[in-house]
């Protein structure tokens, strides 16, 4: 019955938005809308509002990258309605350049979850009304979550005794990263693994 219902919901919202809805779906139970970045808003607006959808609930933003495509970015809403327990997935495609229009007007818990897909993947929401960093330092370079973004960073952060405070340096690494022990991965392996100082080899040396 719910898989009937939310086909139903699908070809509702394809034939309400037919020049922006490009593909409906049903994986997981969930129905999953394909829909072109400009048409975000009334899209969720709709969704949202319909006496046969009620879907009130932004249960989250987030970002996925796929870098080999022109369009590298989607824009994954979900959104759950309380009202017939059912949830839907919306996705819109975007690059580094174009903005996807914010929905902070529609759910104002969109607010934070832009913030942080700004923050991890950089893709960029139009009239957010704070689009800041979130998790992330302040100063910090690049978007942690882009699949060309390096396992390491740029920077490394440590205490700094002398200067009495945390101090930005790039990351320098005396091994290759294949290569790590996991013990002291910035300093480099010792000959003398913490602990075996204390040891005594069988000749008593």
């Amino acid at each position: 019955m719910t898989i009937e219902l939310l086909r139903a919901i699908g070809d509702q919202v394809a034939a309400a938005f037919p020049q922006d809805v490009t593909d409906t779906t049903i994986g997981h139970g969930e129905l999953m809308v394909t829909v072109k970045r400009g048409a975000v808003v009334r899209l969720l607006a709709y969704l949202r509002d319909d006496p046969t959808c009620l879907f009130q609930m932004l249960l989250d933003v987030c970002g996925v990258d796929h870098p080999e495509r022109a369009e590298r970015f989607d824009v994954v809403y979900n959104l759950l309605s309380l009202k017939h327990n059912l949830r839907v997935r919306v996705k819109a495609t975007t690059d580094e350049e174009n903005p996807v229009p914010s929905v902070t007007a529609l759910f104002s818990t969109a607010g934070w979850f832009e913030r942080e897909t700004w923050d991890l993947y950089g893709i960029y929401f139009s009239d957010h009304p704070d689009l800041r960093r979130i998790l992330t330092d302040y100063g910090f370079e690049g978007h942690p979550l882009r699949k060309d973004f390096p396992l390491t960073g740029y920077v490394e952060l440590r205490y700094d005794e002398a200067q009495k405070r945390v101090v930005y340096e790039p990351v320098k690494l005396k091994q290759e990263f294949r290569s790590f022990d996991f013990l002291s991965p910035w300093e480099g392996m010792n000959s003398v693994l913490p602990g075996d100082e204390k040891a005594k080899r069988e000749d008593g040396k």
